[in-house]
């Protein structure tokens, strides 16, 4: 008798282990979802080098809070925001070293609560650029607005899709040049049944008033755990510079990230 309780037990607690981590993968694979109704709040760290003719070198701290807001039994709304805290070295030429807030990406992704028929996540709404650096070469000065969007499946392990802006400045320092400047990022990710999510992305930037490239490729390797109760995803990845203006950067950047998740 005392063998079988022994062996429910240790059934029970291996059955408890397992939902567990299906738990940790499926908040895992939301994490991979743009618009997923989850409330995130990363914290990305990422240093490139080779800006300018001196090696000029930049270290990002971006903070990005996503918070999803629920407009109707169909339909949610999702802001994700970027503001970046920045230091950076002559980044252009001999100009010294810089440090605070760079300007700031707001965003809203008007999305259906439930994948399309076919499977297909999606979401569109308006970007607004935020002329918040406190330097005048942390930021452009000037205030925009344009359009967003992502389309993505979700299909067993797998997540691919695509993320995009339009940004075109309206207002700001007229002693500044002008933004008309299209993001795109392509990316794809696997993610495993006990939590670790592998991903490959592009984050490119076309500026139309240059017309200049920059392109980095992306590869970053995240496990979600928790500290205590707070599910928390640690990120760690590179990436290289397939493309960029004249003026950097250039090789391998470094990227690192934890992100704070709040389930319902």
């Amino acid at each position: 008798m005392h063998a079988r309780f022994a062996l429910i037990g240790v059934a029970g607690a291996l059955s408890f282990a397992s939902l567990a981590h299906a738990q940790d993968a499926d908040l895992a694979k939301q994490l991979s979802n743009p618009v997923a109704s989850l409330i995130s709040v990363p914290f990305q760290f990422n240093y490139d080098h080779g800006y300018g003719p001196d090696d000029g070198s930049k270290v990002t701290l971006n903070i990005q809070p996503v918070i999803p807001i629920e407009l109707n039994e169909d339909w949610n709304v999702i802001s994700r925001t970027i503001v970046p805290i920045t230091w950076q070295n002559d980044i252009a030429g001999d100009s010294g070293s810089q440090f605070g807030l760079g300007d700031t990406l707001q965003s809203f992704f008007f999305s259906p609560k439930e994948p399309t028929a076919g499977g297909l996540i999606w979401g569109a709404g308006p970007a607004f650029l935020l002329p918040t650096a406190t330097d005048d070469l942390l930021g452009g000065e000037k205030w925009g607005i344009g359009p967003t969007a992502v389309l993505l499946k979700q299909e067993g392990h797998w997540t691919y899709g695509a993320l995009a802006n339009h940004i075109w400045s309206v207002a700001g320092d007229h002693d500044r040049d002008d933004v008309s400047s299209t993001f795109l990022q392509p990316f794809i990710s696997y993610t495993t049944p006990d939590a670790w999510t592998f991903t490959l992305n592009t984050e490119s930037t076309y500026d139309w008033k240059h017309d200049d490239w920059s392109v980095p490729i992306n590869f970053s390797v995240a496990k979600l755990t928790k500290f205590g109760e707070q599910p928390v995803s640690l990120q760690l990845g590179a990436r290289y510079w397939a493309t960029a203006p004249d003026n950097g950067p250039e090789g391998f950047g470094v990227r690192a990230a934890i992100v704070f998740l709040f389930p319902k």
